[in-house]
C-alpha cells in the first residue's frame, strides 16, 4: 500500500471532477468535507493488510504496480527543516512575521499596544516600589506622627498607588493579552489551514499527492494544526509577545544604566541576551530533533488510530492483533522518545550551564558595583533599590517564556512544512510543449483514443510500468483490458485521466495530443468508476451528482442513472430519500453494504455520461457485487454504454468475454488483442488465464 494512499485517492477522484479545486458546482464545498472524513477511515482500513505483512519488517517499504514509497516511506532523519542559522532561525521567523498582517490591522496594532504596556507596567513596578523603599526611613522617622495628610504619608501614597497600578493593570491585562492572541491564532490557522487546502488541489495531476516528501511535509503541517502542537498562529502570536519582553529588558537596562553606569547596564544586556541566545539555540536544536522523528511519530499514530479506529475495529479483534499493536505501539513511541530524551539532555545540560554561568558571573559584578555605590554613599536608597531589583528582573527575562518560546519556535515547523509542500506541489513536471486545441467535436474517429509509443515511469522507480505501448480505444466500442497484477492497467488509467502525462509518447484523441486541451475540458470528457473508488460520508444526491460537478444539478438524472443500476427503489424508502447522508454517524443517516456503494459508484459514473462525457472508464466495476448483480449488470452494460468509448478493466472474465476486443497488458506492452473467442482459440496468455479463472469455477 503506497505512503498516504488515501491521500492520493481522494486527490484522484477530486482532480477527475472537473470544477472541484476552483469550488464550482453547488456540491463542491460540501464534497472536500466529505472526502476528509471518508479517506481518513479509509486509510485505517486500508492499511491493515501492510500491517499484517509487516510484522518483523515495520521499517520497510512496500510498493505495487509503480506507485512509490509505502508507509514507512518517511526515514529517521530524513531532512525536514533546513540546517544553519538563517534557514532554521531568521528565515522561519521572516514567515511568521509576514503571516502576523493576516489578522487583520486593527488586532495586530491592539495585541502590540496591550503587549507594549505589559512590558512597560513591570518596569513601572519597580520604580514604584523602589521609590515605596526608600520612602520607609521618613515613615519610621515620623513615628506615630505620621498620619494621613502629613507631607511623610503623602510621600509613600503616592509611590503606593503607582505601585498598586501597575499590578493591577498587568493583572487586567494578562487576560487581555490571552484572548487577542488567541484569536490572531485562530485567524492566521484558519488562513494557514486554507493555503494547505489550496495547495494540495493545486495540481491537475497526482505528482506531489504520490511524492513521499511532499506527502511528509503535509503531513507535517496538517497534524500540527489538528492535534495538540503549536501552530503557525500560536507562532504569530508568540511573536507579538515577545515585543513585551523585549521592551521590559530594555527598560530595566535603562534603569540599570541610569543607577550604575552604562557599561553595567550593557553587560547585564548582554548577559541576559546571551542566556536567552543559549536557551532558543537549545530550543531550535530541540525542535530538529523532533522534526527529523517525524516519520517515527507518524507510525506511532497510525498504530494509535488504527487500534481506535472502527473500520478496522473487525480484523484487528479476528485476527488478534489488539496484543499485538498495543506492544508495537510502545516499541514506536519508546523508539522516537530516546533520541528526544538524548537531544533534551545533549542541547540542554551543557550549553545552558555554561551560558548562566556566565549569567551570573555578570549579575554579581552588577551587584557588587551598586552595593558599591551604595555603600559609598554615591546612590540613595530608592537609587539602590532599583538597580537590585532591575538586575535581577532583567536576568528573569533571560529564562524561557511560555507564552513566546515554544510557540514561535514548534510553529515555525508548521510553516516550514507547509513552505515545503507547496514548493513541491509547484514543481510541476517537464512536459512537451503542445499548442492549445480544443476539444474535438463529433463522434467516429473524432472520439477514438489512441496510446501511441506511450512509456510511463514512476518517480524514483527504476523500471518502466509502461513501454511503447500502442493501443487504440475505438470510439463507440467496449475495449476490456486484462493482465497480471503490476502489468500497467490502473497506470493507464491515470494516463487517460491525466493524473500523470507520459515520459514518452503520446495520448490522442480523435487525432489530437490530449496535453494540448485544457485538463478541465478533458476530464469533462471522462466519466471514470475507479477501483478504490470515494464514499462520501454525504448525501445519495451527492453521491451521484459529483459525476459531473461543473453541470447543474439534474435531480432526474440522479433518479434515473440510480433506478438504471437498481437503488432508486430502496433510497427512496429511506428517512430522508435522496438526501439520505450515507453514514451512520448523521442524524437519519443510514450504512450501504460493499455491493451497494459499488452501484452507487457506477451510478457516479452513468451520471456523467448522461452530463456529456464520451469516454467511460471501469477499473473493476463489479469487483464487490455478488454473481446474480454482476450478470444483471453485464446484461444491460451494453444500453447503459451506449454510444460511449468504454475502457473496461476487470480481473474477472465473465465480465469482458462480451467485450468489442480485448487487451492483454504484459510488462507494459499490449501482448494480445482481439475477440474472446479468437484469443481463447490462439492459445495464448488470455487463454491460460481464462482457464485458469474457468477450471477454479468448475472446481467450486
Amino acid at each position: 500500500m503506497a505512503c498516504g494512499s488515501a491521500a492520493a485517492q481522494a486527490s484522484r477522484a477530486l482532480r477527475i471532477a472537473p470544477g472541484f479545486a476552483s469550488g464550482s458546482g453547488s456540491t463542491a464545498g460540501r464534497a472536500s468535507i466529505g472526502d476528509s472524513a471518508t479517506h481518513s477511515r479509509r486509510a485505517a482500513r486500508n492499511r491493515v493488510g501492510w500491517v499484517i505483512t509487516a510484522a518483523d519488517t515495520f521499517m520497510t517499504d512496500e510498493s505495487n504496480d509503480g506507485s512509490s514509497g509505502g508507509p514507512g516511506c518517511a526515514h529517521l532523519g530524513s531532512k525536514r527543516v533546513e540546517h544553519g542559522w538563517w534557514g532554521q532561525a531568521v528565515r522561519p521567523r521572516l514567515a511568521i512575521a509576514r503571516q502576523v498582517r493576516v489578522a487583520g490591522g486593527g488586532l495586530v496594532a491592539a495585541l502590540v499596544v496591550v503587549n507594549l504596556l505589559l512590558g512597560l507596567l513591570p518596569v513601572v513596578f519597580v520604580v514604584a516600589t523602589s521609590w515605596l523603599v526608600g520612602r520607609i526611613p521618613a515613615i519610621v522617622s515620623a513615628g506615630a506622627s505620621a498620619g494621613a495628610g502629613t507631607p511623610a504619608w503623602n510621600a509613600f501614597l503616592a509611590p503606593f498607588l503607582l505601585a498598586g497600578a501597575a499590578f493591577v493593570g498587568q493583572q487586567a491585562l494578562a487576560p487581555v493579552q490571552v484572548a487577542l492572541g488567541e484569536l490572531m491564532k485562530r485567524r492566521v490557522d484558519g488562513w494557514v489551514h486554507g493555503r494547505i487546502m489550496a495547495a494540495a488541489l493545486r495540481r491537475t495531476d497526482l505528482g506531489a499527492m504520490e511524492d513521499p516528501d511532499a506527502l511528509d511535509a503535509l503531513g507535517d503541517a496538517s497534524r500540527r494544526l489538528t492535534g495538540n502542537w503549536e501552530t503557525p498562529g500560536m507562532a504569530c502570536a508568540g511573536l507579538v509577545a515577545l515585543l513585551g519582553r523585549y521592551v521590559r529588558l530594555l527598560g530595566l537596562c535603562v534603569v540599570v544604566g541610569v543607577v550604575a553606569g552604562w557599561p553595567a547596564a550593557a553587560a547585564l544586556g548582554a548577559a541576559t541576551m546571551l542566556l536567552r541566545h543559549a536557551n532558543r539555540a537549545g530550543l531550535r536544536r530541540y525542535s530538529q530533533v523532533w522534526a527529523d522523528v517525524t516519520g517515527l511519530v507518524r507510525r506511532g499514530g497510525y498504530l494509535r488510530d488504527l487500534a481506535m479506529s472502527d473500520a478496522a475495529a473487525k480484523e484487528v479483534r479476528v485476527f488478534g492483533l489488539t496484543g499485538w499493536i498495543a506492544d508495537r505501539y510502545e516499541r514506536a513511541y519508546r523508539t522516537w522518545l530516546a533520541p528526544i530524551w538524548l537531544a533534551r539532555r545533549k542541547v540542554y545540560v551543557l550549553p545552558y550551564l555554561a551560558a548562566t554561568l556566565v549569567g551570573l558571573a555578570v549579575a554579581v559584578v552588577v551587584f557588587l558595583l551598586i552595593a558599591h555605590r551604595g555603600a559609598g554613599g554615591d546612590i540613595s536608597l530608592t537609587e539602590l533599590a532599583l538597580g537590585l531589583q532591575a538586575t535581577v528582573a532583567a536576568l528573569m527575562l533571560a529564562a524561557y517564556y511560555p507564552e513566546c518560546d515554544g510557540p514561535t519556535q514548534f510553529g515555525m515547523l508548521a510553516a516550514e512544512a507547509l513552505r515545503r509542500f507547496e514548493k513541491l506541489s509547484d514543481a510541476e513536471p517537464a512536459a512537451k510543449t503542445v499548442e492549445p486545441q480544443p476539444v474535438p467535436a463529433g463522434s467516429g474517429s473524432s472520439a477514438t483514443v489512441r496510446f501511441e509509443g506511450v512509456g510511463f515511469r514512476y518517480p524514483g522507480r527504476k523500471s518502466d510500468v509502461l513501454d511503447r505501448l500502442d493501443l487504440e480505444l475505438p470510439a463507440g466500442a467496449c475495449t476490456a483490458v486484462v493482465g497480471v497484477n503490476g502489468a500497467g492497467k490502473t497506470t493507464l488509467v491515470k494516463l487517460l485521466a491525466r493524473l500523470h502525462e507520459p515520459t514518452a509518447g503520446t495520448v490522442r484523441f480523435g487525432g489530437t495530443d490530449i496535453r494540448a486541451i485544457p485538463v478541465p475540458q478533458w476530464r469533462r470528457q471522462l466519466s471514470v468508476v475507479f477501483q478504490d473508488f470515494i464514499r462520501y460520508e454525504l448525501s445519495v444526491a451527492d453521491n451521484v451528482a459529483f459525476g459531473a460537478v461543473h453541470a447543474p444539478r439534474d435531480p432526474d438524472s440522479v433518479r434515473r442513472v440510480l433506478d438504471r443500476v437498481g437503488l432508486l427503489g430502496e433510497f427512496e424508502r429511506l428517512p430522508e430519500g435522496l438526501d439520505t447522508p450515507l453514514h451512520r454517524a448523521y442524524p437519519n443517516g443510514t450504512d450501504l453494504s460493499g455491493g451497494q456503494w459499488q452501484r452507487v459508484a457506477i451510478a457516479r459514473c452513468l451520471y456523467g455520461l448522461d452530463a456529456g462525457a464520451r469516454i467511460l472508464v471501469m477499473d473493476e466495476p463489479t469487483a464487490a457485487l455478488d454473481v446474480r448483480a454482476e450478470a444483471e449488470f453485464f446484461t444491460q452494460f451494453t444500453e447503459l454504454t451506449k454510444g460511449a468509448t468504454v475502457l473496461l478493466i476487470s480481473h474477472r472474465f465473465s465480465s469482458i468475454r462480451h467485450a468489442d476486443r480485448i487487451v492483454v497488458l504484459d510488462r507494459g506492452r499490449v501482448a494480445e488483442q482481439g475477440g474472446h473467442d479468437e484469443l481463447v482459440a490462439a492459445g495464448g496468455r488470455y487463454a491460460d488465464l481464462f482457464e485458469l479463472q474457468a477450471e477454479r469455477f468448475a472446481h467450486d
